[in-house]
């Protein structure tokens, strides 16, 4: 329920903002959080710096609202009908584990941080073959592509 209020306040904000989006003024002037974080993702960002488009700041929004609701509708499951705790759940639960089971404990922090791990190795993968963008490098300005050159 915790991740899910935070990925509800992250798409709401984000949309909130939009709704208050003067395309005349710059982010730092409307006193934006989370667009100007979506600008430097380089998402419709045109020569100087300027959005020129908010369809991919809307989606994004949105779909942190939809990804809020589908959590919390898992956390009211476990919080009113899930078994109150897993250890107390049959064999035959997918998620049933006991302390003692050092194989299936092992094998939870396995898939969780093997997850975490490709995540992290995509990430390294974007920035090192696709290159990172500099959106407001320097008071402003074109948003670049900075990418590994070879001399």
């Amino acid at each position: 329920m915790h991740t899910s209020v935070i990925i509800f306040w992250s798409g709401s904000i984000a949309v909130f903002e939009l709704s208050h989006f003067v395309e005349e003024k710059p982010l730092y002037e409307q006193g934006f959080i989370l667009l100007p974080h979506l600008g430097t993702l380089g998402f419709s960002i045109g020569g100087g710096g300027e959005i020129t488009s908010v369809y991919s700041y809307f989606l994004t929004g949105v779909g942190h609202l939809f990804s809020s609701t589908v959590l919390s509708v898992g956390g009211i499951y476990h919080a009113v009908l899930g078994p109150e705790r897993l250890e107390e759940t049959t064999d035959a639960h997918i998620f049933s584990y006991q302390y003692q089971d050092r194989f299936r404990i092992t094998a939870i922090l396995g898939a969780h941080l093997g997850t975490i791990g490709s995540g992290a190795l995509l990430f390294w993968m974007e920035g090192v073959y696709l290159g990172v963008y500099d959106t407001f490098a320097s008071g402003g300005g074109d948003c670049r592509l900075v990418a590994h050159t070879r001399i």
